[in-house]
């Protein structure tokens, strides 16, 4: 028996099992076979349409980039708001800018427009696959070329080096 065949991610089907019951806080038998087929037929449906299986590499390196997201999450709510509360906002410069990919894996460029979009002042808006380029709205922008340096080297960088295909 091929156990691919019923768990096609069963790294991901334990998740949502075990995401079930936290929700709903109890183990009773209808909790855990509702939860239970839910986990099987989640992952069965995603595995038709999810991007190339990637294997994750140096996860040591997952717990940096992690703490270094939270850390810019908390800055940007700060500089966020020191514009909005000291600056007028005719002075803000909103925009657009596209920021040319590195990466070549989509789990990875989904990491990383998540990632910007978490960051508050910007945010993912498209891809675009040919060429590789990501849309990206900014609340103020003083330095395009600056931002992305910034962040090609803060984000794109690490991922590319975290994620491989299998």
């Amino acid at each position: 028996m091929n156990t691919t065949a019923w768990f096609p991610r069963l790294l991901l089907s334990a998740t949502l099992l075990g995401a079930w019951l936290l929700l709903h806080n109890s183990l009773s038998p209808g909790h855990l076979l509702l939860g239970g087929v839910l986990a099987l037929a989640i992952p069965t449906f995603v595995a038709r349409v999810s991007p190339e299986p990637t294997r994750l590499r140096r996860p040591g390196q997952w717990l940096h980039y992690l703490g270094r997201l939270l850390w810019d999450i908390v800055i940007a709510n700060l500089q966020v708001a020191w514009l909005i509360l000291t600056r007028p906002s005719v002075q803000l410069r909103p925009g657009f800018i596209e920021m040319p990919l590195e990466l070549e894996n989509e789990s990875a460029i989904a990491v990383l427009a998540a990632t910007i979009s978490l960051t508050p002042g910007t945010i993912s808006i498209e891809f675009t696959p040919n060429p590789r380029r990501l849309r990206i709205h900014c609340l103020d922008i003083t330095d395009e070329a600056a931002l992305i340096a910034t962040l090609k080297t803060r984000y794109e960088a690490p991922l590319k080096a975290m994620f491989t295909p299998c």
